[in-house]
């Protein structure tokens, strides 16, 4: 299998799993202590896969996209935990 199908692949899957978390707004639990909303969770993994479709299948200036999208998802997304009422 070469690397770009592989690539395509996995972010297809983080599209969906983002996706699908934004939908649904349920997360996994290990996900969901990892963030403190859904919506944070759904929006990091659908930019990480979208960005990931981008890298693989574009061009120069898709790559430049992708790293924008990456850097969004990082620095507005980033997991963080929950807080909890008690702390």
């Amino acid at each position: 299998m070469g690397v770009a199908v592989l690539g395509g692949l996995l972010g297809a899957a983080l599209v969906a799993f983002g996706a699908r978390m934004l939908i649904l707004r349920r997360a996994p639990a290990l996900i969901g202590r990892s963030f403190r909303t859904v919506r944070e969770a759904g929006c990091y993994h659908l930019l990480f896969g979208v960005a990931l479709l981008l890298f693989v299948f574009g061009g120069t200036a898709a790559s430049l996209v992708a790293v924008a999208l990456v850097g969004v998802a990082v620095l507005r997304f980033r997991p963080r935990g929950r807080k909890h009422d008690d702390e």
